[in-house]
């Protein structure tokens, strides 16, 4: 028990002083290292602090650049976006002058057609291989052909229309994404480190797989840039095609249509003359056969008229060889009677011609059957060519569309 309450140990002291020094060099040292980390600490928060600033405001430079880049970009594809849709637009005209130009060519070919059917229903020697015929065959290729190139303008037409409004739907796709990029980079640009409601973003460091590089950027708006040009340049390239070739076709078929006009004309003028020649000789053959009927009618009368005399010189003759005896005399009396008998006899057998005058007006009958039948065909004719076919033609009008 003694023992348990025996003092504690005490201290020299020197040893009393040794510690004190100790704790006050302890502490002094303690309170060096503190001041040290205390200007390092500000000495690296000025440092991050200038630092961060720096950055902050090298990123907000970027930031000013890029947007400066899509706004350059933006104003590029817009002003692309407005060339190629105005080029569509145009581009759509020249479609539609296309389509009427080809709608245009039905009737004409219509009329063609029918002409050709109608000149078929000409009868006889009229149904000739003229020139109206080969100019009328000439014009259904002319206008068979300008359909066929009408056609294939137009289809080339629709699918230019359809690469523009492709280069268009590009743009405006790309404008659409660098619009929303442009709102993006703008919001940022307006964040300050007063900005309220901050937030972290958890992984906002991490570079995704579907990050593109400036240089695929720049390449992705060019290449739609370079297209929406190349195919206005193709667009206005047709263009010129289309007027060349609705200017062409127009000359070719109003041409052509002149050529078998004046076919036509001369082919009506040249059948009127021969109807004309026809019924000139119409006339003079039933002027010959009214000739030749009245020569006939003379010549039988002629022959009847004969009757009489031969019957009287025939009586008395035969009167007179009943004479008696000498009186049967070869005298000048008998002699002029056989004589006037055979004289009489003689001329009446010459009237043979009366045979051949009805030969002949056998032949005339026909001659005028035949050229009343041939009058009849160029009556045909004329009614084809110039009632149906001419009055038909008047409404053909080629425009130039």
């Amino acid at each position: 028990m003694a023992r348990l309450l025996q003092a504690p140990p005490k201290f020299l002291p020197t040893e009393w002083e040794i510690a004190n020094k100790m704790q006050c060099a302890s502490t002094e040292s303690q309170q060096s290292r503190s001041e040290r980390t205390i200007a390092e600490s500000r000495r690296l928060l000025d440092e991050i602090e200038k630092t961060t600033q720096k950055t902050q405001s090298d990123v907000n430079k970027k930031i000013e650049q890029r947007q400066e880049e899509i706004k350059f970009w933006r104003q590029e594809l817009d002003n692309k976006l407005e060339q190629i849709v105005h080029e569509t637009e145009v581009l759509l005209t020249f479609k539609t002058r296309l389509e009427k130009s080809l709608e245009s060519c039905k009737e004409p070919l219509i009329i063609v057609q029918k002409c050709l059917l109608n000149r078929q229903r000409r009868a006889g020697i009229d149904l000739v291989d003229d020139e109206v015929e080969q100019e009328l065959v000439k014009e259904a290729e002319v206008l068979q052909g300008v359909i066929a190139v009408l056609g294939r303008t137009l289809e080339q037409t629709n699918e230019q229309i359809r690469l523009n409004r492709s280069a268009k739907y590009n743009l405006e796709m790309d404008l659409k994404d660098k619009f929303t990029a442009s709102m993006i980079d703008d919001y940022c640009a307006s964040l300050t480190n007063n900005t309220p409601d901050p937030r972290y973003a958890d992984n906002a460091v991490k570079i995704e797989g579907n990050f593109v590089s400036p240089e695929d950027w720049i390449d992705f708006s060019n290449i739609n840039v370079k297209k929406a040009d190349k195919h206005r340049n193709n667009s206005l390239a047709l263009r010129v095609l289309i007027d060349g070739i609705l200017s062409q076709t127009a000359n070719d078929m109003r041409k052509q249509c002149e050529m078998v006009n004046v076919a036509f004309r001369n082919r009506v003028t040249e059948v009127k003359d021969a109807k004309h020649k026809l019924e000139t000789l119409l006339a003079m053959v039933m002027d010959e056969t009214a000739s030749q009927e009245k020569n006939i009618a003379a010549l039988k009368k002629a022959i009847a008229d004969k009757e009489g005399p031969v019957k009287v010189a025939e009586t008395r003759l035969e009167a007179r060889n009943h004479r008696p005896n000498v009186e049967l005399c070869y005298d000048t009396v008998q002699y002029r009677l056989i004589s006037e008998v055979q004289e009489i006899t003689k001329n009446i057998q010459r009237q043979d011609t009366l045979a051949q005058a009805e030969t002949e007006l056998k032949g005339l009958r026909r001659q005028q059957l035949s050229l009343e039948e041939e009058i009849q065909l160029k009556e045909n004719t004329l009614y084809i060519d110039e009632v149906l076919c001419m009055q038909m033609r008047e409404s053909v009008y080629i425009n130039n569309f």
